[in-house]
């Protein structure tokens, strides 16, 4: 038994042509796709806007559910109001109406600039660098002026599990989000993340925000799914990999814009900067900095919160942003300039050890190493290495490392044995990022006589190399 057009749109679906080798005819006029003002709405990813423009255009509402495969009741939601999020949904939607996913910024063809597909098993194959930091910093510079949404939006990740919906989000649905988060994020910080399980979660987490629930449940759910994407950047950016870093930074901001909540904003905005300066790119990165700034000011004063890395107020998330562009100055060769954003920083605030992450002698330190300046470097060294020895065993090694390469680079005689430990402390670890810093350790020593300082080196390459 056939029903309608069934078999056509399945053919649509399939990629495949239809019965008798014909190309299916379109569910929709293409043309309707090419208005400039319907091109808006789908580059907007407007799905309420689409409906509408498909209802001027004589579609109605019934015949909308049975070509997109949803329930009436579904599309009569999305006209409410309800936003579509799901990279999985978007997707099946854009099919079923015969949309060119590009229009969406659900793939990206020869004409785009991203070069490639972004698929839901592949979503950052073929997207450059470059294109992944414009983006960012264009979705920044949204959440900082309330500029409203532009197209060409990142993909989201593919769903990993069949498992299918709760009918229904609640206050236990937020809690079990947040608490994954946290769990995440204490085991990353023992001794490195993981970027698959935690890209895994956060598309998860994500497939729920397509749930009908109260607007209070649907905000607080926007928040932890943000928060999850944050951490999944930051498990990615620990783990080396800056691409899906940065996908994961946009995601978690798009959606905390979504929620409207300048908390998470500043947050995606701190840590795809760091990341951005760190892989080389200072300018790039002191602009999302930048706009983190800005938009740290939108956070209530009084409002200290639990987010992925520990208690974090307004002043902590803009004393953090100060350090990290003193370390992006110092890059530009702005001495001047990142010498004042460290004192900034230092003068807004002073980390406690309640804070996992909260340490501003380690960047102090690099910057006057990055100088030469060894005598100036050591001190903050040393304190980033006391301040850590009751836990943080990432944190404790990235500090020895640094204490190692002053003391190598001094000449010190206790330099070879504290590089030694720096060593064996980063290859227990499964953090990329804290094994790359043994680079200028390596450096250091082999600029000294003798063979244990040279079999040290080779060691220390050996492990920034090795990924486990």
């Amino acid at each position: 038994m056939s029903y309608g057009h069934a078999d056509r749109i399945a053919a649509i679906l399939a990629g495949t042509p239809a019965a008798g080798g014909e190309k299916p005819t379109p569910p929709i006029d293409p043309r309707l796709y090419d208005r400039p003002e319907v091109r808006r709405i789908l580059a907007e990813r407007d799905i309420a806007g689409l409906y509408r423009a498909l209802n001027d255009a004589g579609v109605p509402q019934r015949r909308i559910a049975e070509l997109s495969g949803q329930s009436p009741s579904e599309v009569s939601e999305i006209l409410k109001g309800r936003r579509v999020l799901s990279y999985d949904l978007l997707v099946r939607i854009a099919d079923r109406l015969g949309i060119p996913r590009v229009r969406m910024g659900l793939s990206y063809g020869e004409s785009d600039a991203y070069g490639g597909d972004v698929t839901a098993t592949n979503p950052l194959e073929g997207v450059s660098a470059k294109v992944l930091r414009r983006h960012l910093i264009a979705l920044g510079a949204i959440a900082a002026v309330g500029a409203p949404t532009a197209g060409e939006l990142l993909a989201e990740l593919g769903n990993p599990s069949p498992v299918p919906l709760p009918s229904r989000i609640s206050g236990v649905h937020v809690a079990q989000v947040r608490d994954l988060t946290r769990r995440l994020g204490d085991a990353g910080r023992a001794y490195g993340s993981d970027p698959e399980v935690s890209s895994a979660a956060a598309a998860w987490a994500t497939r729920l925000l397509d749930v009908p629930g109260t607007e209070s449940a649907k905000r607080a759910l926007k928040t932890a799914v943000s928060e999850l994407h944050i951490h999944a950047g930051w498990a990615a950016f620990d783990s080396g990999l800056y691409d899906r870093t940065m996908f994961h930074y946009a995601r978690g901001l798009e959606i905390a814009t979504e929620a409207g909540d300048p908390y998470c904003e500043t947050t995606a905005l701190n840590f795809a900067g760091l990341a951005t300066v760190e892989h080389g790119q200072p300018n790039d990165g002191l602009k999302i900095l930048q706009l983190a700034g800005f938009k740290s000011r939108k956070i209530p004063p009084d409002e200290p919160r639990a987010v992925v890395l520990g208690e974090r107020s307004r002043t902590t998330l803009q004393a953090c942003g100060q350090a990290d562009s003193a370390t992006a100055l110092a890059d530009l060769d702005c001495w001047e300039a990142a010498d004042t954003a460290l004192a900034n920083a230092r003068e807004q605030w002073s980390p406690t050890s309640a804070d996992p992450y909260g340490d501003l002698d380690r960047p102090a330190a690099c910057l006057e190493l990055k100088r030469g300046r060894l005598d100036s470097a050591e001190p903050f060294a040393a304190a980033s290495v006391r301040r850590w020895e009751s836990g943080g065993q990432v944190s404790r090694t990235q500090s020895a490392i640094v204490l190692a390469t002053i003391h190598v680079r001094a000449g010190e005689p206790d330099g070879l044995r504290l590089a030694h430990g720096a060593i064996t402390g980063a290859s227990k670890l499964h953090s990329i990022r804290a094994r790359q810093r043994l680079e200028p350790l390596a450096v250091a020593l082999e600029g000294r006589r003798g063979s244990d300082p040279q079999q040290l080196a080779r060691m220390a390459r050996q492990v920034a190399t090795t990924r486990v």
